[in-house]
């Protein structure tokens, strides 16, 4: 008797297989196939010699953290920041902490805080000196246009938000609103009910520059500048 692993000299293709050729009908080795987990057929959607798409893996979770933190001015929840990168809020909470201790220990110049419910990057206490002289160099500059523009909106406009003014002048004024506060001319006003933003108002500073006595003797210039349903309509529209 002959096994089906010994070699076998080729048999023609017209020639049908003997009875000796490792059994009898589909019985026999050749006229098997393999079973169908064991064939390695392409997807579907996938087109001929096309290898399958592999998902970008995400940046760990401390990356994506601090990249969340350093483009807000403030503070963030630990319930959105877990919405936003798709973990769990204790995990998330655990991670502020432990990024929290790691700048700590390695003297950044910067350090994480956590404060009114949220979490938010801040300056070390003892570089503040060096801060405020670099914020304020050069303050005795004058004013350019775009920061007349944005000083002008939050006047007749107090207390707004930065989404507001932003909206009114149409370009970011994240810049222009931290000169003016470095300036001493406008300061925060507590946060809006409905966007929960930071609002700002004029300062005393402000009314002295001017030579104003309060706000109503500023010029009646409101009329002119978009009421804020206007924006809400024209944002809407858009």
């Amino acid at each position: 008797m002959t096994s089906d692993l010994t070699d076998s000299p080729a048999r023609d293709a017209d020639q049908p297989p003997g009875p000796d050729a490792g059994g009898s009908g589909a019985s026999g080795t050749e006229g098997r196939s393999l079973p169908p987990a064991l064939i390695d057929r392409p997807d579907p959607g996938q087109a001929p010699g096309q290898e399958a798409d592999v998902p970008a893996a995400s940046p760990p979770l401390p990356a994506l953290l601090e990249a969340l933190l350093l483009v807000t001015d403030e503070p963030v929840t630990v319930l959105a920041l877990a919405e936003v990168t798709g973990s769990d809020p204790i995990v998330v909470e655990q991670t502020l902490l432990e990024l929290a201790s790691d700048y700590q220990e390695q003297g950044r110049g910067f350090e994480l805080r956590s404060v009114s419910g949220g979490w938010r990057m801040y300056t070390r206490s003892d570089c503040a000196a060096h801060v405020e002289r670099f914020l304020l160099d050069g303050q005795s500059a004058r004013l350019t246009q775009a920061a007349l523009e944005t000083l002008a909106v939050i006047a007749y406009r107090q207390p707004v938000t930065r989404g507001r003014v932003s909206a009114v002048r149409g370009v970011n004024v994240d810049g222009v609103v931290r000169t003016l506060q470095a300036r001493g001319l406008i300061c925060e006003a507590g946060q809006d009910a409905d966007s929960a933003g930071t609002l700002f108002r004029t300062t005393p500073l402000f009314l002295e520059r001017l030579g104003l006595a309060s706000l109503d003797d500023l010029p009646a210039l409101a009329p002119l500048l978009p009421e804020l349903n206007e924006l809400e309509e024209a944002s809407t529209s858009t």
